[in-house]
């Protein structure tokens, strides 16, 4: 289940810090992957694991953070995924919060660790415990400010914070169905129009969407001038979309 490498990148891709063990990738390859992954999600396929030519990226997110390994070889994905997260845990048992501002701050730690918990792109160790008897030089903790409350931020448990595209795009979809029911005669004993509108929505952040519906056969039927609204009609509908 040997890697070539682990990067740990930002937001953004860029690389905080990177561990080469084989030396058989060339540096540059990392400089891909943010386009890769930002292509992925404006088709609506993204994938933790992703290919292109001769290597493999295998990553998660965690945090404001990517933590990426990179290899060549057919490796074991189920367990690379596996060492990924440990190393997630043993990163919090030394800086009790794994964020960018924790990688930045403490360096020398986390060179130590990649350097202890895998040899030559096979993970070694990967107990803190045993790990806190080679390295004992503490790191500098976090303090993670208190965050305001959900009813405050507007923020919802069924949506990610950050979620970022490369383009804002809303996809609409309008399905109409009819049903009906004629006996022997011809008679139309029951008729209905079954209608439902989907969305595809690929927006950052939390914004709000102002959608205007024109509805030309209201107005022609009604025989309102466009740009003028029956009464009772609503022309425009605010939606919060998630």
């Amino acid at each position: 289940m040997s890697f070539s490498a682990i990067y740990i990148l930002d937001m953004k891709g860029k690389p905080l810090m990177s561990r080469d063990y084989k030396g058989d990738i060339p540096t540059s390859c990392i400089d891909k992957f943010m386009n890769i992954v930002l292509e992925k999600e404006d088709e609506g396929s993204v994938s933790p694991i992703l290919k292109v030519e001769d290597i493999t990226y295998m990553y998660i997110k965690h945090s404001n953070l990517y933590l990426v390994a990179v290899g060549k070889n057919n490796a074991n994905a189920s367990l690379i995924f596996a060492f990924l997260h440990k190393l997630v845990r043993v990163f919090q048992e030394y800086f009790k919060e794994l964020e960018e501002e924790s990688i930045r701050d403490n360096f020398v730690v986390v060179y130590e660790l990649l350097d202890e918990i895998v040899d030559f792109g096979y993970p070694q160790f990967t107990d803190s415990k045993i790990l806190q008897e080679y390295i004992t030089q503490e790191g500098q903790k976090l303090d993670i400010a208190p965050r305001p409350p959900p009813a405050v931020t507007n923020a919802v448990s069924w949506r990610l914070e950050g979620v970022k595209y490369r383009k804002n795009e809303v996809f609409l979809d309008v399905i109409e169905s009819v049903n009906l029911l004629v006996n022997a005669s011809g008679t139309v004993l029951r008729s209905e129009i079954v209608g439902a509108i989907k969305m595809r929505v690929f927006l950052s952040g939390m914004p709000e969407l102002r959608l205007g519906l024109n509805d030309k056969v209201l107005f022609e039927n009604t025989g309102t001038r466009h740009g003028t609204v029956p009464l009772g009609y609503e022309f425009t509908t605010d939606l919060e979309v998630h």
